[in-house]
């Protein structure tokens, strides 16, 4: 894995927010690579409630200041960067006031979903892939982790498909267990649509639930990781009917060994 890419990109990561399964093992395996000698890089979106002088964020003037369109809306990006302690990772924050200002991550303070969660994630994703190409830092592998940054598989099979820089790197996507209820807007799909994304790729989308979510994840993904010990029948079930590699659970201390040789074997 020595000099080997590998950008992970996560709804949540340590120690920015809180430990749960997606913020640990966004931690989790980067750290795996970068004690092998991997490059790492980690793209997450910057949530009003991360404290930026505790972490010392900054923000990135030469990446910052392009707008990206969505929904026919120019939004401005902003990039933070901050280095995990102790670890030499970069992590790069995807910022924008409209969006991610707001002191929490997914829903308000009575548990509903922001409204414009759909939006969030489509700026998350061109985000990540409009960064990158500023850097000029091409991944061999992306690892994709949380359902905020699940569209951006589909984005790169698409939106940015004749874009010949990532004609070769492959996208590993984690499944969790759901993490909301109900739907994201139903216009999302238009909202897919307006960016000219292929009707068979985005029909899932009629019903953006977070299992259809997941489906669209796996479609657009070449290998699965199942980072959870129980995930839901539907998901299983679909993952197996995908044939696609998968690395199924695996315990915490036989998780590098087994990770490193899915990277190897199975996916670069």
């Amino acid at each position: 894995m020595t000099d080997k890419r590998i950008l992970y990109v996560s709804s949540e990561v340590v120690p920015y927010l809180a430990e749960n399964e997606v913020s640990l093992q966004s931690y989790e395996l980067p750290k795996i690579i970068n004690e092998v000698g991997g490059q790492i890089r980690i793209f997450m979106p910057r949530y009003g409630n991360i404290n930026e002088r505790r972490h010392q964020l900054h923000e990135v003037i030469r990446l910052s200041g392009m707008n990206l369109v969505v929904n026919d809306m120019d939004m401005p990006l902003i990039i933070k960067v901050a280095s995990i302690p102790k670890e030499r990772i970069q992590v790069y924050f995807i910022d924008n006031d409209d969006y991610f200002k707001r002191k929490a991550t997914f829903s308000d303070e009575e548990g509903v979903l922001y409204s414009d969660n759909d939006e969030r994630a489509i700026f998350f994703a061109k985000g990540v892939v409009e960064t990158i190409k500023k850097l000029n830092w091409v991944p061999d592998v992306i690892h994709v982790h949380g359902w905020l940054a699940s569209l951006l598989p589909i984005y790169l099979k698409n939106y940015y498909k004749n874009e010949g820089i990532f004609g070769d790197t492959k996208i590993i996507s984690s499944i969790y267990n759901q993490s909301f209820e109900g739907f994201l807007d139903l216009e999302l799909i238009n909202k897919l649509a307006f960016d000219n994304l292929p009707m068979e790729a985005i029909e899932v989308f009629k019903e953006p639930s977070y299992e259809n979510m997941m489906k669209s994840l796996i479609d657009h993904s070449d290998a699965i990781m199942i980072p959870v010990s129980s995930l839901s029948e539907d998901l299983t079930n679909y993952i197996h009917t995908s044939k696609k590699p998968f690395l199924p659970f695996t315990p915490k201390d036989k998780l590098k060994e087994a990770y490193l040789d899915f990277i190897k074997k199975e996916v670069l």
